[in-house]
């Protein structure tokens, strides 16, 4: 069989998602073959494989050479942006940072993807709190994809990844490096020296202590079935501080699930 050929069948989509969920909780919706199928060649491309049966059963028979993470890797959509979903970042500016209290502070951004929520949420700090470097604050931002925390903690952003950036938070907090065209813009220490970033999988276990002031896991339920949903929102309960906030993307509600959080608005909870 061609590579070119190669064709995903029902009992390959079954049985890839059925390794994809084990993995990591997330959930291959009928429908999402084609996409399945595009993004799995990637692999048999890499490792010379002429057919989806060859694949699968490298990955059972093969289960310590890595390519389970890749292929999780390759799975996972990445898709961010520098403030996205501002409302967001506005209620934080406004309503959360400033009532905080103490000197020590912890932030978790639970996929962080490339780095552009951690790094957005860093800059909000620097802006709203002018002691900031006086105080205990890190953020811990964490994913799954070894190959996105490797562009994040490169923290160098061309063009089109920094345009939704305010022009002044733009030459404030980045720094344009190497001689490049288009160009690259880096963040700058102060608000990269805030941002630990971390391998996790969602459904294994958290090795962070905590507690947190603020969690952000946003636009990535929508991947879980609701049992994962649900083990998830209790355990993000468990590492929030009393009164401390949780933000979930604006198409992730957690009506549909039992929880103890305070609505306080769209996509946002207090414990």
């Amino acid at each position: 069989m061609s590579l070119i050929a190669a064709e995903l069948t029902d009992k390959h989509f079954k049985k890839v998602s059925q390794i994809v969920h084990r993995m990591c909780g997330i959930h291959l919706k009928d429908g999402k073959e084609a996409l399945v199928r595009a993004r799995l060649m990637k692999r048999l491309r890499a490792l010379g494989m002429d057919s989806f049966d060859t694949y699968i059963s490298y990955i059972e028979k093969s289960p310590n050479s890595g390519e389970l993470e890749l292929m999780v890797d390759v799975m996972t959509t990445n898709k961010t942006s520098f403030f996205r979903e501002p409302a967001h970042f506005e209620f934080l500016g406004a309503e959360v940072l400033p009532r905080l209290r103490g000197h020590r502070m912890r932030f978790w951004t639970a996929a962080c993807s490339s780095g552009e929520e951690p790094f957005s949420l860093a800059i909000l700090i620097r802006e709203t709190l002018p002691n900031c470097d006086r105080m205990d604050i890190k953020i811990l931002a964490t994913d799954i994809s070894t190959r996105m925390l490797e562009r994040a903690r490169q923290a160098a952003y061309s063009r089109e990844y920094v345009q939704d950036v305010p022009k002044h938070l733009l030459q404030k907090h980045f720094a344009r490096i190497g001689n490049t065209a288009p160009p690259l813009y880096q963040v700058r220490d102060a608000a990269r020296s805030m941002v630990r970033f971390a391998w996790l999988n969602l459904i294994d276990r958290w090795p962070m202590k905590g507690p947190f002031n603020v969690i952000f896991c946003r636009n990535v339920m929508i991947y879980f079935d609701r049992p994962t949903q649900q083990q998830l929102i209790n355990r993000f309960w468990e590492y929030l501080e009393p009164e401390g906030y949780l933000f979930v993307g604006h198409s992730e509600g957690l009506s549909a699930i039992t929880h103890k959080f305070q609505y306080i608005r769209p996509a946002v909870y207090r414990k």
